[in-house]
């Protein structure tokens, strides 16, 4: 779940009765929702609505004067070619999928990790989409690959318009071109993967009882080259209240090693090891085991809660364990790192030859790799890398000592960095400043919560700024993602260098500081997230950096419930508001989109107990009309089937119906995204920083 935006209402059948309404259904939250009609994604007059309310966006956020610019210099950006072409390690090359000018859809082309330092590597074009979608004249959206352990084929993943609904097809890279007969499926949430050359583990629509509530498939099926899916025999099944049932296979030259992941909530897993007869064996780990990896016959797991193995210690939640399921009970566990309180585990993959973690401490990182050594010990050793800011792992190859990193912060551009095996990573290639950082600097505050929590954030000015100034706060705080330091060329450009300030609040719900910190803010105290960020404002009010008058808040998917939340419990301390793709309507979240797998992150609002907490907190449901509210501008996306674009136009509709200061802004494509091409995605962002700075710096059309 990440960033994107909405729009605003028009005029509807029952507006006037909607005040009313509202007030009925806070108290007892079974009051009809007089906009339950915008809940039909396609349907014509929800669409017309759309497009009413888009029409009405545009006009005043295109007029403004410094719209096309800011669109223009987005675009030239995104389209750049001096960009890092990231891609994934497999077999000695690298792949990688690439948008530009020229193609908009994208190119998925590979070249060999050997070349790929070079200024031009030797690209060989895999895939045009562009000439793809042109020739079969559908909209294909690029959504991923899966390839065989001989790296023969790939499994391709196309999405109509960035939903992630998908049309799987195999590609042979050899002849560049679809595998006749090869393995496909028709479009739906799937989860497929190689096992072989020639079979595939499958989880797919295979009709009534194989999806579960949550809309993902339910059921594994081993399906051979040469025969029809009907034809796939099941392996697992698990159950329709689960979240998902799916396999997963680790490749490398030591072996197959073949896991079913029975996602029991969003959170907590049950994992059976594949046999060679297809029979599945259950591995006695805890419910909060998070699968990472595996480094030749041994999976890797971080620990959402403590565990004692059998006959062991207990472990803290938030460590990295091996197990080898082919070891005796008593010698099957093996620590590997055990992060401190200011630390947690971010990312964690696996090479050839070793395993590296992304490891931060109060939010700046660091790259350890962890080798295997005599009596099951493994040597820990901290990468020479950049500090003070981000350390991302890129790719690690698991069939040779190939891996990459990446190093930025809020005002250094993003440097690449090629490790050979030797632990000795070194530059590669580097991102040029898209911006002048010169006179910006950036600082960590801690901000006490209102049960005394230390709260870090980050700000990012100008060291010559003298006083309060427009300010944008930014928020996620949930399903433990963590919010680390970016360079953001966007807010560089076009927020930056004009006077503004820019602000990432790390409150609890995120992973900042392992399980524990997404842990305090699940479930009835998911108002410990919205505590923390009101925290953050108003330090931020404490310190001088900005007026209510000049903060805007702004996040996405999750963190567009963050703040829409805010908006309506404190609206007093914000000027403003960018919502993007976001949950509102938690009483009927369950029922839209993806919504069912969330429960174990928010509750379930069927139940009693769980309804009442929502009900505290829900957006929707506590939005009035007898309280002023900063504006609000909502983006979405039509073809966002995670989420869906209905909470914004619901939200939107009421809030407009209120009398509230609305703006509503639906693409089409995109997917959660919001944006399936450069040229959408430079439009979001410029519709949004005129937004901003029209609301936060005393812009025409207040």
């Amino acid at each position: 779940m990440r960033r994107l935006w909405m729009m605003v209402a028009g005029l509807l059948a029952g507006i006037g009765a909607a005040s009313g309404a509202n007030s009925v259904e806070h108290k007892s939250g079974a009051a009809a929702d007089p906009y339950l009609w915008l809940e039909d994604i396609h349907g014509a007059r929800a669409m017309d609505w759309v497009k009413e309310q888009n029409a009405k966006s545009m006009a005043q956020l295109q007029a403004d004067p410094e719209y096309a610019q800011d669109y223009a210099a987005i675009l030239r950006v995104l389209d750049a070619t001096d960009r890092i072409p990231y891609g994934n390690l497999d077999h000695g090359y690298l792949f990688n999928f690439w948008q530009d000018a020229e193609h908009p859809k994208g190119l998925w082309r590979r070249t060999p990790n050997a070349d790929y330092a070079r200024e031009s590597p030797p690209w060989d074009v895999l895939l045009d989409l562009d000439k793809l979608a042109a020739s079969e004249h559908e909209n294909w959206v690029w959504k991923g690959s899966d390839c065989t352990p001989g790296l023969k084929r790939c499994l391709l993943s196309l999405s109509r318009g960035g939903g992630d609904a998908v049309v799987v097809r195999e590609f042979d890279l050899a002849t560049k071109s679809f595998v006749p007969e090869g393995f496909a499926l028709s479009e739906a949430k799937s989860a497929i993967t190689y096992l072989d050359e020639d079979t595939v583990l499958v989880g797919t629509d295979y009709g009534p009882g194989t999806m579960t509530a949550s809309g993902y498939p339910n059921v594994v099926k081993l399906w051979e080259r040469g025969t029809p899916l009907t034809a796939a025999r099941t392996l697992f099944e698990g159950k329709l209240e689960d979240v998902t049932s799916q396999a997963v296979v680790f490749h490398s030259p030591t072996g197959t090693v073949t896991v079913i992941q029975r996602g029991v909530t969003f959170f907590t897993s049950e994992y059976y090891l594949l046999l060679p007869d297809g029979s599945t064996r259950q591995l006695p780990l805890p419910l909060g085991a998070d699968l990472k990896g595996a480094q030749g016959d041994v999976l890797l797991f971080t620990l959402r809660d403590a565990w004692r193995p059998p006959g062991g210690a207990e472990l803290p939640k938030g460590a990295l364990i091996a197990y080898r399921p082919s070891a005796p009970a008593a010698q099957a566990v093996a620590v590997l790192f055990t992060p401190d309180a200011h630390s947690s585990i971010d990312e964690v993959a696996s090479g050839r030859d070793a395993v590296y973690l992304s490891v931060y401490h109060d939010v700046t990182g660091s790259i350890h790799v962890l080798r295997p050594g005599p009596e099951g010990r493994w040597r820990d050793q901290v990468l020479p890398l950049p500090t003070g800011g981000a350390t991302q792992i890129v790719a690690a190859d698991a069939w040779s000592p190939a891996v990459q990193f990446r190093f930025e912060s809020f005002t250094t551009p993003t440097t690449l960095y090629s490790d050979d095996g030797s632990d000795q990573p070194h530059a590669i290639k580097s991102l040029p400043p898209r911006f002048d950082a010169s006179h910006l600097k950036t600082e960590q505050f801690f901000a006490i919560s209102a049960d005394g929590t230390r709260v870090p954030y980050f700000v990012t000015r100008s060291s010559e700024l003298k006083g309060p100034a427009p300010t944008v706060l930014y928020g996620y705080g949930g399903f433990e993602i963590s919010l680390t330091p970016s360079y953001s060329a966007n807010f560089g450009m076009l927020w930056l260098t004009r006077g503004g300030v820019f602000v990432v609040a790390n409150i609890r719900g995120g992973g900042e500081y392992g399980p524990a910190w997404h842990q305090a803010a699940l479930l009835a105290n998911r108002q410990k997230a919205y505590d923390d960020f009101q925290a953050v404002a108003r330090d931020l009010l404490k310190r001088g950096i900005t007026t209510t008058a000049q903060l805007g808040i702004m996040g996405g998917s999750n963190g567009g419930l963050l703040v829409s939340a805010n908006m309506v419990e404190q609206p007093q301390l914000f000027g403003a508001v960018v919502c993007q793709v976001p949950l509102i309507d938690m009483i009927r979240y369950t029922q839209i989109g993806a919504g069912a797998s969330w429960a174990a992150e928010y509750g379930d609002p069927a139940k009693a107990d769980d309804r009442a907490w929502i009900l505290k907190y829900s957006p929707y449901q506590n939005v009035r009309a007898d309280r002023r509210y900063p504006p609000v501008f909502f983006v979405t996306a039509t073809s966002d089937d995670r989420v869906t674009p209905v909470h914004a136009r619901k939200m939107a509709a009421r809030m407009e119906a209120q009398g509230h200061q609305v703006l509503f802004y639906e693409n089409t494509d995109g997917g959660h995204a919001a944006a399936a091409d450069h040229k959408q995605a430079a439009e979001m962002w410029a519709l949004s920083f005129v937004y901003l700075r029209q609301k936060l710096a005393g812009r025409p059309h207040e």
